[in-house]
């Protein structure tokens, strides 16, 4: 599989990465993750735009335009022959002693490279169980960057569980999961917690919610409680990787029927209609 690294694409084993770089010791970069469908990268103009608004908010620049940024992923995928699959991306803030003020003289760092990744279609058509875990992480989650340590804390917590997801919150408000955002359908209408600084506006969320409306389904982009989730007719999670995946039970209790809805479903379909499988 080919990387690209500091301005080339090389083999994964002739890959160095200084213990140096602020990204291994103090998580200090940014990053995103791309799916591709067909050898196509899905919805790369809105994962591009948050991945310039997240290197704007933690004031690192990005190594290249954004335009060179589109082609070097672009060859990552055409050079792999990636199908199916994902791409990494992250930048940090460059290599330079550790201390915590940002450094005058390093130059941010780019790394990408491809996946090959199959879509979970198992889980997608049955639904997963999920559990509460409250939500510790800091207040700017609408930030995509390297600290996912809370991340795999919450994921770990769930697979500990005997369950697939966790859905996090603060003092009784849902907010997301650990690597997904979260929706629930009540009488029809949908609900989401809005997009602020407590959650990271997800690029499938946003799609959903074009197609939500385009359905011409109710949208509430608004906070609901956990008790709120339990006494929905059908919820979901929606991720890059997870696409829209039923929640069917929570803490132990059925959603709605304790099976995907039916809106869910139309969901689903009206989604893989954008790539086309």
């Amino acid at each position: 599989m080919l990387y690209f690294y500091k301005n080339e694409f090389i083999k994964k084993e002739e890959l160095r990465i200084s213990p140096d770089d602020r990204g291994y010791y103090f998580g200090d970069g940014i990053y995103e993750v791309f799916r591709v469908y067909n050898g196509q990268i899905y919805e790369q103009e809105g994962h591009m735009q948050r991945l310039q608004r997240s290197a704007s908010e933690v004031r690192i620049a990005l190594p290249y335009k954004l335009e060179d940024i589109e082609s070097i992923l672009t060859k990552l995928v055409h050079e792999n022959r990636l199908i199916e699959g994902t791409i990494y991306l992250q930048i940090t803030r460059g290599e330079a002693p550790r201390a915590h003020p940002f450094p005058t003289e390093a130059h941010p760092i780019l790394l990408a490279y491809c996946n090959e990744v199959k879509r979970p279609i198992a889980t997608i058509r049955s639904g997963i169980s999920a559990i509460a875990l409250e939500d510790i992480r800091w207040l700017r989650c609408d930030l995509k960057t390297l600290n996912l340590l809370p991340n795999v804390m919450a994921k770990q917590a769930a697979i500990d569980h005997g369950v697939q997801e966790v859905v996090l919150h603060r003092n009784g408000i849902a907010t997301e999961c650990s690597a997904s955002n979260l929706m629930m359908i009540k009488n029809n209408v949908l609900y989401t917690h809005p997009a602020n600084n407590l959650i990271l506006h997800g690029i499938t969320r946003a799609v959903v919610l074009r197609i939500a409306k385009a359905l011409q389904v109710e949208v509430h982009e608004e906070a609901f409680t956990l008790e709120q989730l339990l006494q929905a007719d059908e919820a979901f999670i929606t991720g890059t990787t997870v696409e829209i995946t039923p929640i069917i039970q929570f803490d132990g209790k059925p959603i709605g029927a304790g099976e995907p809805g039916q809106l869910t479903l139309k969901l689903q379909e009206e989604f893989e209609r954008t790539f086309a499988i």
